[in-house]
């Protein structure tokens, strides 16, 4: 296996560890780390609002997949649907105050989840690695 396959391979393994463990870190606030980087970037999006389709191409997923990612989660009061002004058949989405709340207490635990899987890094460490994946 050549050097490019074997980092892609350490890649995806280091992904999926990173995934589980904030997961796991997150589910004390009844989130996954999927449902947390879909709350953080309506949290930074302009009117702290996002159609379906940008909320998808934003973490990654499928326009279906945002979609049943969403369903639960509106269900539970975390988001809630809202009427595009312009155009009655797009349909915004929109952290709520209940979200707003589990937002805000989900960073602090996020903070420290991710510092502890990067605990064995320095700070100048964790800089180029920015840099590098910025190339990607």
């Amino acid at each position: 296996m050549n050097s490019s396959m074997q980092l892609a391979m350490q890649m995806s393994l280091t992904q999926t560890a990173l995934n589980k463990k904030i997961s796991n870190s997150l589910s004390i606030h009844g989130i996954s780390f999927t449902e947390f980087q879909v709350m953080l970037n309506l949290s930074h999006a302009e009117k702290q609002s996002m159609r379906r389709i940008e909320l998808a191409e934003s973490v990654g997923l499928t326009a279906s997949g945002v979609t049943r990612l969403l369903a639960p989660m509106e269900k539970i009061k975390l988001v809630e649907k809202e009427k595009n002004a312009r155009d009655a058949r797009v349909s915004l989405v929109k952290l709520s105050k209940a979200g707003k709340k589990v937002l805000q207490d989900a960073l602090l635990t996020f903070e420290q989840a991710s510092s502890g899987f990067m605990k064995n890094l320095k700070a100048n460490e964790i800089q180029q690695m920015l840099k590098l994946i910025h190339k990607f």
